[in-house]
């Protein structure tokens, strides 16, 4: 009789694999991971077109799916790799030769290590359960550099379903920021941390900042106004084209409207229905191709020719689940004075006709005006630099 029933267990299973399989919408799925080397860097220049008065180059390679990327006081940078549970040194070219002097490990077998603040000496770094603070030693010394836990900042950070990737920043205020996403594609969360910007002050008290953020990646103030901005990643099963990504002016208190609304506060086909009744969404301040994926921002304040909190870069890390590839690029963002925002490009070629060889994830500028863009598909790190 078990037999029986197995049998016919397995018969309506495969029967809905096949009508899933005959129904389901078309996506097309980024190409596994190829990761580039320098020997690559021809067909890499050939491909990757940047704006107008920049140039590019390999600055490391083969260094894993790197993610956030910030410079230590040695004038070195501390890179996470969340899938890899790793956080990396890798070292400034104190050669002249435009790539990093080498690549060591610090940290290994952790819970998928995203954001980082670094100040001096110490580093803040986010894993999907926690926020933790460590000491970084022996920066100068080849092969003996290391971080040296000194306790958790914040905990119980819900880290059951998707989306767990943390981001974290240090705001104006002296606080620091926590983005957690949601755990699922729509739904009502259980936990209030969910689909949120979470405030940590000096003492570790946690309060909710910002609700209604499916999955802000990305974040960054603007200089000049302490304005925070955070790019936000909408839900799927949707269409191809709905809803747009997000780019939303974080204010405290503010709901930006997931799962009951999209875009300009439109009504969820699924949840729109059951948003309170007294319910207000504050709309977002820029919006990107549907299914792009921007995954950080960065206002820009060291290039010379751009006044600082005039423009900032985004990266879109490119889309999974539509049937013609949109993203995979470096978006330059300029605020005109009439507060409207422009969009235009500033690195393409990581996608052409299909083909993937890079998605871009982090950013970030040093004092000088370089600018840094890690790649967890190509598995490296680009160095843009201004032409002369």
């Amino acid at each position: 009789m078990r037999r029986r029933y197995l049998f016919a267990g397995l018969i309506v299973i495969t029967a809905l694999v096949a009508v899933y399989a005959l129904f389901a919408p078309t996506i097309n799925r980024p190409a596994s991971a190829q990761a580039l080397h320098f020997k690559d860097e021809d067909r890499l220049n050939s491909r990757l077109k940047v704006a107008k008065g920049y140039r590019l180059n390999l600055f490391a390679a083969s260094v894993g799916l790197v993610r956030v990327m910030r410079q230590t006081a040695g004038g070195n940078f501390i890179v996470t790799a969340a899938r890899n549970g790793r956080v990396l040194l890798v070292r400034a070219d104190k050669d002249g030769d435009g790539r990093s002097d080498g690549v060591e490990p610090l940290l290994d077998g952790m819970a998928r290590p995203h954001g980082l603040i670094v100040e001096g000496d110490a580093v803040y770094i986010a894993e999907s359960h926690r926020v933790s603070l460590f000491r970084l030693v022996n920066e100068n010394q080849p092969g003996a550099a290391k971080l040296k836990f000194e306790g958790t900042i914040l905990g119980d950070i819900p880290a059951d379903g998707g989306h767990s990737t943390r981001t974290i920043g240090r705001g104006p205020d002296g606080n620091i920021y926590v983005s957690v996403g949601s755990s699922c594609n729509v739904c009502i969360e259980s936990h209030d941390w969910r689909a949120a910007i979470v405030r940590v002050d000096s003492e570790g008290r946690a309060e909710v900042f910002a609700r209604g953020l499916r999955n802000s990646v990305g974040l960054d103030w603007r200089p000049g106004t302490g304005d925070l901005y955070a790019v936000n990643a909408g839900r799927d099963r949707l269409g191809d084209d709905y809803p747009r990504e997000e780019m939303n002016r974080v204010m405290k208190g503010a709901h930006y409207g997931w799962p009951f609304a999209n875009e300009n506060n439109v009504p969820d086909p699924d949840y729109g229905k059951k948003a309170p009744a007294d319910a207000a969404f504050t709309p977002p301040a820029h919006m990107f191709t549907a299914h792009s994926t921007p995954l950080s921002i960065r206002f820009l304040r060291h290039q010379g020719n751009i006044k600082p909190g005039s423009a900032a870069l985004v990266a879109r890390h490119g889309s999974w689940n539509r049937s013609r590839k949109s993203g995979y690029d470096v978006v330059l963002l300029r605020w005109q004075a009439d507060g409207s925002i422009a969009e235009e490009p500033f690195i393409t070629g990581f996608e052409v006709d299909e083909d993937v060889i890079g998605r871009p994830v982090g950013i970030f500028e040093t004092t000088d005006g370089t600018i840094y863009i890690t790649d967890d598909h190509a598995r490296v790190i680009y160095r843009v630099i201004r032409q002369p």
